[in-house]
C-alpha cells in the first residue's frame, strides 16, 4: 500500500491548511495516510553560525526522512504577509541544508487557503516557482478562497471547487 504524507505549512493548533490537508488526504482512496504537524518538530531559527556551531537539528532529520519514506506529499501553505509563514520556512531551510533535492521527487498535491478570496494565492505562486528547483514534482495544485464561506464540517461545502478539487486529486492519484 501507498504511504502519502499530509501537512500544513503552518504551527497553528486550530491551521484551516492542517483541516484542508486531512480532509484532502483523505479523499486519496486505498494509501496509508500520515499526517504530520510542525508542532512536533520544533526547531530553532536557522543560521549558518547556528549550524556550524551546532549541527543539524534532529527535528529536521525525521521531517525529511518523513519526506523520503513517503510516496507522496499533500502540502497546504499558510499565506503570512504573502509568503509562506516563517515555521515553514525555516524548516524549508534546515531540511535543505541536508538535501537540497529535499522533496525528492515525490508526487506533490499543492494546496493553500486563506480566509480572504485569494485562498493563498501568493504563498502558492512562490512554492510553485521555488519548489520544483527543489526536487518538487508539483502534480497538481489547487487554491481554496474564503475558507470560511467554503469549508465547513471537515469537508468543502462548496460543490463546484470541491468537484474541481477531486479532479485534482485524482490526478495526484495517479501520479503514486
Amino acid at each position: 500500500m501507498k504511504n502519502i504524507i499530509a501537512f500544513a505549512g503552518s504551527k497553528s493548533k486550530t491551521s484551516i491548511n492542517k483541516q484542508l490537508a486531512k480532509y484532502v488526504a483523505g479523499l486519496v482512496e486505498g494509501v496509508q495516510i500520515t499526517v504530520l504537524d510542525l508542532n512536533e518538530f520544533d526547531l530553532p531559527i536557522f543560521g549558518v553560525d547556528l549550524e556550524k556551531e551546532k549541527g543539524i537539528p534532529e527535528n529536521a532529520r525525521k521531517f525529511l526522512a518523513a519526506i523520503k519514506s513517503s510516496d507522496g506529499i499533500v502540502l497546504s501553505l499558510a499565506e503570512h504577509n504573502g509568503a509562506y509563514s516563517t515555521a515553514f520556512k525555516n524548516l524549508f531551510d534546515w531540511m535543505s541544508r541536508i538535501d537540497g533535492k529535499l522533496w525528492s521527487e515525490k508526487p506533490m498535491l499543492l494546496m493553500a487557503t486563506s480566509p480572504g478570496a485569494r485562498g493563498g494565492a501568493s504563498v502558492l505562486e512562490i512554492a510553485k516557482g521555488r519548489f520544483p528547483f527543489m526536487g518538487g514534482n508539483i502534480i497538481a495544485d489547487f487554491s481554496l478562497p474564503s475558507f470560511g464561506e467554503n469549508f465547513s464540517e471537515g469537508r468543502i461545502i462548496n460543490d463546484d471547487l470541491n468537484s474541481a478539487l477531486k479532479i485534482k486529486v485524482e490526478t495526484f492519484k495517479k501520479a503514486l
